[in-house]
């Protein structure tokens, strides 16, 4: 009974990984300089969670490409070396610049297979994260336009990463989030793939193609489901913030990188 309870289990894996096999959009980083600008836009400033860092935009001291690989680098600075940031933020005398790159107003997509291969950084206080939101055309806020967590990591617990979703019925202030959180070794030195299948009825996250979750639609309203509209990638490197910096930032750990090989989209 054994072998057959494991082909159960991993049958299905095998079937949704295959569904979507036509590469639609892609960037395998195989250029040198500041992400490509026809693929990525940026958030900029202080954008949500309480966080502590400042997202720059097309500063190559925190995007950039080099060597095959997405550098999203988070540094500790003082408002004193930013410039004409100085007056803007005086009330942080300390800040945190990273970096928040989006396809937000150039690509999203509907149903698909969403694949990003990425090495997180270490430390306490750093917050990395690949997530989809919805466009929200309607303006119907968060968490009404719905939100998937493809990877969340956060530096205080070493060997573990986190999957999500979220809509208005499903969310973590009403404590209904759909969510969990996995082991992997060598967090510090691998690369892992991570990957999020959409479909009209389900959401299915795998780590280097196993799945690890899959989440079935529970009822037809917006409220249950927003996951039939467009939804925009995000792959964003926080520090501090109401989750990442629960238990403080080390300052000592800077500077910090987050890789990404490449980000793959299927339909």
């Amino acid at each position: 009974m054994k072998p057959k309870a494991l082909v159960i289990l991993f049958l299905p894996s095998c079937l949704y990984a295959q569904e979507y096999t036509k590469l639609v959009w892609s960037d395998e980083f195989n250029y040198a300089g500041l992400p490509d600008d026809r693929k990525w836009s940026y958030e900029e400033g202080y954008v949500r969670n309480g966080e502590k860092q400042l997202y720059v935009v097309k500063n190559s001291e925190n995007s950039r490409v080099e060597n095959g690989v997405l550098v999203i680098e988070a540094k500790k600075t003082t408002s004193k070396k930013l410039g004409f940031l100085q007056e803007l933020f005086a009330t942080k005398p300390q800040l945190y610049t990273s970096a928040s790159l989006t396809t937000r107003n150039l690509n999203s997509w509907v149903y698909g297979r969403v694949e990003v291969r990425a090495k997180v950084p270490q430390g306490k206080g750093v917050w990395p994260a690949i997530w989809l939101l919805g466009l929200d055309k309607e303006h119907k806020g968060w968490p009404a336009k719905g939100e998937i967590d493809i990877m969340e990591y956060v530096g205080y617990q070493q060997n573990k990463v986190h999957v999500a979703l979220h809509t208005k019925m499903r969310n973590h202030q009403n404590k209904k989030a759909v969510n969990r959180q996995f082991e992997l070794n060598d967090l510090d030195k691998s690369f892992y793939t991570y990957a999020v299948e959409k479909h009209p009825n389900k959401i299915d996250f795998f780590v280097d193609n196993e799945l690890l979750l899959s989440y079935k639609k529970e009822g037809d309203s917006e409220a249950y489901w927003p996951f039939n509209k467009p939804m925009y990638l995000i792959i964003n490197l926080a520090i501090g913030g109401s989750w990442g910096g629960k238990y403080g930032v080390d300052d000592a750990i800077f500077p910090q990188k987050f890789l990404i090989d490449y980000v793959r989209v299927y339909q």
